[in-house]
């Protein structure tokens, strides 16, 4: 009999109906929003209730030898969680609960399928709030965000999901439970596995449950400015000058040309003044007021047309643009949405670099950008059709220029990923950062939690 049988008859015997082998729940799970997908479709799709599924799950692809790729939403963008020919899926969307939440200690207890802004929803009704803002929270999981590391557009002033998570349950490869981390503020007992696990894309163990930090709401105003620039690169030195003035706002993010106007089409606006840039930039809290007004000096000591409100709601409509540079690349053709990060002060010059790019490559790189981390989102946009599954491959030419662009980013002290992940999209160029020791450690201690390498095999530490 051959392994594929046997595989699906042990994952049924013990897990029943939460075994799904249609072709549908198989060709889904080979794919997230990067538009990578595996090259083959997975064995089965297991929909994961309980620790208990996940630990079951994992111990018979332990004694079977099989790979399992844990799996949230599918709203990554890195490859990380796409399951391919051989392997088992493992879907923790079904594990939603929250478990817990303490207002008195800041805390609450969660599962890994919850969605980020049911979370949110929630945690409001106790004054609370968990500071994470992926720009795909209405969509993307706790867990995602924990296994990529995510950030969003608040974390320039609040801190990225690192900040934000005291400790997490796993599941190794072998189905035994650990429970990393504390409950407490301060805790240094061992070595930080908490901190280890998150960002390391499932290849660790399976995250189970979050012990999240919260922060209470913040009180006072909220006041959002929009700045218009006759450049990016004005843009961007702008707001470098920003930081470089000792102001924190809480969101400050930058849209070049191509991709406003292409956001400003697809919501049917008014077009925007050709090769205009712009910057997005709330404050919040007491000083709201006077921050706002003093970033407002500096941007127009910059050189920028300067729009403020202390209207939430006309915030809000001001940050759905930014919001919405995702769908607007697809109205564009096909985009391969990358994300790097440099050193806030050269933001001006890894701008200088995408143009270089792009006229060197003959490609169109629409980007945006968390502008108060320096973190960028350069979108390669190409044409193309997809194949029978929906799948596009991502032609050389576009590769070449990425390349050229991942090397630009270190060459400014900078590096390949700020919130997406490695995945399978990136592992290729993983060594060049972080040099040939240090990704053997890195590889060597993957090793040390799973053995036998089952746990998202050919993701982040490709050979």
């Amino acid at each position: 009999m051959s392994a594929e049988p046997d595989v699906v008859g042990l994952l049924r015997a013990a897990l029943g109906d939460r075994v799904d082998t249609s072709e549908a729940a198989r060709e889904g799970a080979r794919a997230d929003k990067s538009g990578h997908a595996a090259s083959g479709a997975p064995l089965a799709v297991v929909h994961a209730h309980s620790v208990a599924d996940v630990q079951a799950t994992l111990r018979i692809a332990t004694a079977t030898r099989t790979p399992v790729v844990p799996r949230g939403a599918g709203t990554g963008l890195a490859g990380a969680a796409n399951a391919g020919a051989g392997e088992i899926a493992l879907s923790l969307r079904g594990m939603d609960r929250i478990l817990e939440v303490r207002p008195d200690d800041l805390l609450a207890v969660v599962e890994p399928g919850i969605l980020n802004a049911d979370l949110s929803a929630v945690l409001a009704e106790h004054g609370l709030w968990w500071a994470p803002d992926p720009a795909s929270r209405a969509i993307s999981t706790v867990g995602g965000n924990i296994a990529t590391g995510a950030g969003g557009l608040l974390c320039a002033k609040y801190g990225v999901v690192r900040d934000a998570v005291l400790g997490v349950d796993l599941v190794l490869a072998d189905g035994r439970l650990l429970k990393l981390g504390h409950r407490t503020v301060k805790g240094v007992t061992g070595l930080d596995l908490t901190s280890l696990v998150i960002g390391s894309e499932g290849t660790l163990g399976v995250v189970v449950g979050a012990t999240l930090k919260l922060r209470r709401l913040v009180p006072g105003e909220v006041c959002t400015l929009a700045a218009t620039f006759g450049s990016v690169r004005a843009a961007a030195e702008a707001s470098a000058a920003v930081t470089a003035s000792g102001v924190q706002p809480a969101i400050m993010e930058l849209m070049d040309a191509a991709s406003l106007a292409a956001v400003h089409a697809l919501l049917r606006l008014d077009r925007p003044t050709p090769g205009a840039a712009q910057l997005t930039i709330q404050t919040d809290g007491p000083a709201a007021v006077a921050e706002c007004d003093a970033i407002a000096a500096v941007l127009r000591a910059a050189g920028g047309t300067v729009i403020v409100s202390r209207d939430r709601e006309e915030g809000e409509r001001l940050l759905t643009i930014r919001r919405s540079m995702h769908p607007a690349m697809e109205t564009l053709g096909t985009a391969l949405i990358e994300d790097i990060s440099v050193p806030r002060s050269a933001l001006p010059a890894m701008f200088d670099e995408i143009a270089r790019v792009e006229r060197e490559h003959g490609v169109a790189i629409p980007t945006v950008a968390h502008a108060g981390d320096g973190n960028l989102h350069p979108n390669f946009v190409f044409a193309a059709q997809p194949d029978a599954a929906g799948i596009v491959e991502v032609p050389a030419f576009i590769w070449d220029a990425a390349d050229d662009l991942f090397r630009a980013a270190l060459r400014l002290g900078g590096t390949l990923t700020g919130e997406h992940g490695v995945g399978v999209l990136k592992s290729r160029w993983l060594a060049d950062e972080l040099g040939a020791d240090q990704w053997d450690l890195q590889r060597r201690i993957t090793r040390a939690f799973d053995p036998l390498g089952i746990l998202n095999p050919g993701k982040v530490f490709a050979p």
